[in-house]
């Protein structure tokens, strides 16, 4: 016997109907089963998945995002990557900011915040491109940062300058070296990670100029005075630094770290109550040097002067207004009072 169409036909719709009204329930379309692959890999867990991204980055990437990787492996370690909701990222984003480390310059935990939703996004980005997720499956991605306010750093004044040179000149175990820091970074608004990763076949001593290598891997060559490219020759000798290594070192050989850094501006601190309320810092140069260079030479000898590259938010205009290294070298010159062989 065979059985009726119009019960086979009634049978198919019942479980489509039920079909629908599962899928409903579970909130997928029939699209997304279309579009999501069958044998997607299984998503990792946070632990397993966070030394994984860890070891594809960049060193610089990774020193500003491993403490808040290591917080996120912490909390969430046993969880999958899938798993957190925006809710609850928002929710260990307030908890990160209210348990963060007290420090005077602090602002509520604002930069902790915002470090913490950008080291989520650089995990959920990789894990997009691992197709372990889909872009709609970010939840990093639909929480915004905090807004970042204004920065309190501004240009230090001359005399406020000397005084900073003065006491860097006549106190502390190595007077030599700070000097040097303190020099380098005024005459090139540099990085504290450029003047670093500084060796010495970086330096042109034939045109006074030094290859800076900064954050996000750019490279560019900086003019410096004859002066200072004599002192770091005489350091880098002096002090046994191999061509292909570390520039600045202590007397004994080994290389310095940004622990010098830390040590130079709590010694100025100690002896000048100013610079220790501002919170002085190295940045601070940077953005003396940078002010005097606008004044008196314009935005776009600053933004070359500053190393700062093009973006699209830039507009193609800055790639014809883009300053030349002569324009570097000339501001320089008048910045230091010496003449520079490209100017």
């Amino acid at each position: 016997m065979t059985t009726p169409q119009h019960q086979l036909s009634g049978a198919n719709q019942a479980d489509l109907d039920a079909a629908r009204l599962l899928l409903a329930r579970l909130g997928v379309s029939a699209e997304d089963l279309l579009s999501t692959p069958a044998n997607r890999a299984p998503v990792p867990t946070f632990a397993e998945y966070i030394p994984i991204v860890s070891a594809a980055v960049t060193d610089g990437t990774r020193r500003v995002y491993s403490s808040y990787w290591n917080r996120i492996e912490n909390h969430w370690g046993h969880r999958r990557l899938d798993e957190p909701t925006p809710s609850e990222i928002k929710q260990l984003v307030e908890h990160i900011k209210t348990h963060v480390v007290a420090r005077r310059n602090a602002r509520s935990g604002r930069s902790a915040g915002e470090h913490l939703i950008a080291a989520l996004r650089c995990l959920y980005r990789h894990a997009e491109d691992d197709e372990l997720i889909t872009p709609a499956d970010n939840p990093a991605s639909k929480v915004a940062k905090p807004r970042r306010l204004p920065s309190t750093r501004r240009a230090v004044a001359d005399t406020r300058l000397a005084e900073i040179n003065h006491i860097a000149a006549s106190t502390g175990n190595d007077p030599a070296l700070d000097t040097l820091i303190l020099r380098l970074h005024t005459e090139t608004a540099c990085r504290r990670g450029g003047a670093l990763a500084l060796r010495p076949q970086d330096l042109d001593p034939t045109q006074c100029l030094i290859l800076l290598r900064e954050k996000g891997e750019t490279h560019r060559w900086q003019p410096i005075s004859p002066t200072l490219m004599t002192h770091l020759q005489h350091h880098a000798e002096q002090r046994g630094a191999p061509r292909t290594g570390q520039l600045l070192r202590y007397t004994n050989g080994r290389p310095i770290t940004t622990r010098r850094y830390d040590h130079l501006w709590n010694r100025i601190g100690t002896r000048l109550p100013w610079v220790a309320t501002q919170q002085i810092s190295t940045h601070w140069l940077r953005h003396t040097t940078l002010t005097w260079v606008e004044r008196n030479y314009g935005y776009a000898v600053t933004r070359a002067y500053a190393g700062h590259t093009d973006s699209a938010s830039d507009g193609t205009t800055t790639t014809y207004t883009r300053a030349t290294i002569q324009e570097i070298a000339a501001a320089l010159a008048a910045l230091t009072g010496e003449p520079h062989p490209l100017a």
